[in-house]
């Protein structure tokens, strides 16, 4: 993670698995990442009923996208989560498997639990934010 940015922990809430806040210099460039998707180089949706797969899925295709854009996991400010379950265990799961792929970077995150996603057979998105150091105008 860039030094610059701090994750922000309270003592006065909860103690939980991610930073209740995350806070971005105004010299960094934020990267908005489409919802990274469960999708295969096919375009297709594999693993059909299982949450924990399909969250490392879209963990890989966040990571790729990132890596493309200079930057890595330890660079993501803020994630949303969505789950197309009715079931919070089916959350969980989703929750347990991106939280290990992310280890010790307790980025700020949002977990919802929604009816649908756009793709068929696809059961978690991810939405991200990262923060990098400003390119020049050379890059």
């Amino acid at each position: 993670m860039n030094k610059k940015v701090s994750m922000i922990q309270s003592a006065h809430l909860a103690n939980v698995d991610y930073a209740y806040a995350s806070r971005v210099p105004s010299d960094m460039d934020l990267l908005f990442l489409a919802g990274a998707c469960p999708l295969n180089k096919e375009g297709e949706v594999p693993y059909i009923n299982d949450y924990e797969l399909q969250a490392k899925l879209c963990v890989e295709n966040m990571k790729e996208v990132l890596k493309e854009s200079g930057a890595s996991l330890k660079d993501v400010v803020y994630t949303r989560v969505l789950v197309a379950s009715q079931h919070q265990s089916d959350l969980v799961t989703a929750w347990n498997a991106i939280r290990e792929e992310f280890g010790d970077h307790d980025v700020p995150s949002t977990l919802s639990g929604v009816t649908v996603l756009g793709y068929t057979h696809q059961l978690v998105e991810i939405e991200a934010i990262a923060a990098v150091e400003k390119r020049t105008n050379d890059s």
